[in-house]
Formats: structure tokens, C-alpha cells, sequence
């Protein structure tokens, strides 16, 4: 019997007990919608596999099963667009094709591969979590969801991608793409950063995923987000969601999803000051529990200088230093404040106290030394590097 029919019916037979008995009333009309949203849940499974072989990626995570692997691949993707991230996984896994590698690597080696890509903690997690891999697994990378959550870095959408892509396991995944494409069919404007909404999109994920064929539904509506139901400018002319998307029909699109007012941002300011000997340079690490943790920079001072007040700095007296050149200011955005940075070339007549606390090195040697990306836009820049 049409949907229609079903409905009118069910208020002709029904509606003048129903009136006396709310109770009653409320109780059928939520099994009636619950079957609703069953046949809906289906169909939007079927419709995202059905678009999905006409436009799935291709990407080289996706042609294995090994858990290592598509550890890699998730932890680069985090915050690092596909493009960007694809020569990343590959010269990553180059330079350490195991996990045991890996783990037998000095961190320095690994943030050196890892420059450039930003929120370095994801390098330094992956570093410990191979460590912890040898120790606890004896060098097999884990699979299974709950022992996946055990390893740094790894928190419940990486355990359910990782479960889900290596060993087919029913958990669904929840990145950017995810919250996109189910905030907007359901219309959901609670925002995807709260805690309420955190486990809201998280059980509807859960409730909405092919138990059947896990991987290839979570592999489906990651790239639906990532192609279809874009952040601007989505396709919903030809969206096989068109029709039943809450988004769509209110209007709503470009409003969802969510998130909750941003942070106010700091300002802070660094000198840097890229000193040399002769051929010689010096660089520091970075050991605070602050950003940029483990890389190298030349000496530092922060604070809000002037140029003038540049000549009267103890460091610059100290050292007899000739000041060649001033760069302008570079101005780097990150996710709670905002660094703006000026190097001073100098060419120093002798070592003080600082620079012998440094680690002295030649020209040649500058590669060897993982530096932010601040840093290697000014170097780029300052000595015409082809990076």
C-alpha cells in the first residue's frame, strides 16, 4: 500500500481514540516514524555505495589491508589536505617502510620527514606509538579497535578507520567529511566541536553504517564529503541525496554544519636571529612543550622589538656582530595565535655564552635539521632555495 495511503488511514481509523489517549497518540507516532527513518537509513546506504562506484578515488591507502599503512595515511590526512598528503605517505613510508623502522628511527630523523606538514605532535605521537608497538605487540601493528586506542595519538576515528580499512570491522568513521554529509541530510545544527554533538553525529554515523561491507561505506561517504557535499559550493544539482536532504529543501546548505565560536587568537612575536661564522651556522631545539616541540631554530628572542632596539640587544654586542640584513615580517597563522616573525642575517666576529650552547653547523648540514615552516619559507626566500 503507497506510503500516502498508509498515513491517511492510519489518522481515519485512529485519530478520535488517539485524541482521548495521547499517550497513546505519542507512542504510534514514533513507531510510525522510526520505520520511516529505517527505510530512509537504508536508502541512503544503498544511494552513497551506488554513487560511490561511479566516483570513488583512487588512492594508494585504499590498495591494502595492512594496518601500518593506513595508520600513515590517516595520521598525515588529519589536518592535511589529499594532494598535499599523497607524496607525504609515500616518502614517509620510503623512509619507513615498517613499523619497526619506525620505532628504531630518532625522532629528529622523523620530523625531518614529517617538515612541513604543520601540528607536529602527530610526528612525535607516531614516534612513541611505534615504540610502544615493538614493546607491547612485538612489532605487529594492532588492527583491532579497542587495542588501537591504547597507542598515542590515535583516538576514536582513527581506531575506526584503521579497524575498519585493514580488518573490515563495523565501526564508522567521523572526520570533517562525515559531519558534513550528515549534518546536512538530517539538518542538524548542533555544533560537530561540542561534546553533545561529538556523540550525537557519532552514534547517528554508527546507526547509519553497512554492517555488511564497512569499509567500502566509510570509504563512501569520506569521498561523498570530499567531492559531492563540499564545504563550498556543493553539487547538489545532481546529489542522489537531493530530494530527502533537510539542508537542501530549507535552504540551509551553506550553514551547515556547525561549529562553535572560534578562539580568540594571540599574537606573539619572534626575532630570530640567523647568525654566522664564516660558513657556519648555529641552531637550537625547540624542547619546551610548545609549539613547534623537538624542531631546530636559529637563536631566538621573543618580544615586540623595534629595529633600532635591535643594536642595543646584549646578544648583538656580546657576539660583535654585523647585522647584513632585516627581513620583512612573516606572518604565520596557527590554530590559537598567530606568530609574526623577523630574521636578522648577522655575521658574528666571535661566540658568546648563548652560541656555544648551540649546536654549530655547516651550510651543507642545514637539511639534516628538521625546522618549522616558518622557518623554511624565510631560508627559501633569503638564500633562493628551489623547495
Amino acid at each position: 500500500m503507497p506510503l500516502y495511503l498508509l498515513i491517511a488511514e492510519y489518522y481515519t481509523l485512529f485519530i478520535p481514540y488517539f485524541w482521548q489517549r495521547k499517550e497513546i497518540h505519542s507512542y504510534f507516532w514514533r513507531t510510525f516514524t522510526r520505520n520511516i527513518q529505517t527505510q530512509s537509513n537504508m536508502s541512503i546506504a544503498t544511494l552513497l555505495l551506488n554513487w560511490y562506484q561511479e566516483n570513488k578515488r583512487s588512492l594508494p591507502w585504499r590498495e591494502t589491508q595492512d594496518a601500518y599503512a593506513i595508520w600513515v595515511s590517516e595520521i598525515i590526512l588529519q589536518q592535511t589536505r589529499v594532494a598535499q598528503g599523497m607524496d607525504y605517505y609515500r616518502q614517509f613510508l620510503t623512509a619507513f617502510p615498517t613499523v619497526t623502522h619506525l620505532a628504531e628511527a630518532s625522532q629528529t630523523d622523523v620530523l625531518r620527514i614529517w617538515q612541513g606538514l604543520g601540528y607536529y605532535s602527530r610526528a612525535r605521537n607516531m614516534h612513541k606509538a611505534a615504540q610502544m608497538v615493538q614493546e607491547q605487540f612485538g612489532g605487529c601493528f594492532p588492527n583491532t579497535y579497542n587495542a588501537l586506542l591504547t597507542l598515542p595519538g590515535i583516538g576514536p576515528y582513527t581506531a575506526a578507520a584503521i579497524a575498519s580499512f585493514s580488518g573490515n570491522a563495523p565501526y564508522a568513521v567521523v572526520d570533517g567529511n562525515v559531519f558534513r554529509v550528515l549534518s546536512r541530510i538530517f539538518g542538524i545544527d548542533t555544533p560537530i566541536d561540542s561534546t553533545p554533538g561529538k556523540k550525537l553525529f557519532a552514534a547517528l554515523a554508527q546507526e547509519q553504517l553497512d554492517k555488511s561491507q564497512p569499509a567500502l561505506y566509510n570509504q563512501a561517504i569520506m569521498d561523498f564529503g570530499a567531492l559531492q557535499c563540499t564545504p563550498a559550493q556543493p553539487a547538489c544539482s545532481t546529489c542522489p541525496f537531493l530530494e530527502q536532504c533537510e539542508a537542501a529543501r530549507n535552504g540551509l546548505t551553506t550553514l551547515l554544519p556547525v561549529k562553535s565560536p572560534k578562539q580568540s587568537s594571540k599574537t606573539r612575536y619572534f626575532w630570530y636571529f640567523d647568525a654566522w661564522n664564516g660558513n657556519h651556522t648555529y641552531l637550537q631545539q625547540r624542547t619546551q612543550k610548545d609549539i613547534w616541540q623537538g624542531l631546530y631554530q636559529p637563536y631566538l628572542i621573543e618580544a615586540p622589538l623595534t629595529e633600532q632596539e635591535l643594536y642595543t640587544l646584549p646578544f648583538i654586542q656580546e657576539t660583535k656582530a654585523h647585522i647584513i640584513a632585516i627581513s620583512p615580517v612573516y606572518k604565520h597563522v596557527l590554530s590559537h595565535q598567530v606568530i609574526e616573525a623577523r630574521f636578522v642575517k648577522i655575521e658574528i666576529a666571535q661566540e658568546n655564552s648563548t652560541l656555544k650552547q648551540m649546536q654549530k653547523i655547516s651550510d651543507t648540514e642545514l637539511d639534516l635539521y628538521p625546522v618549522s615552516r616558518l622557518i623554511e619559507k624565510y631560508r627559501i626566500k633569503a638564500y633562493s632555495l628551489n623547495k
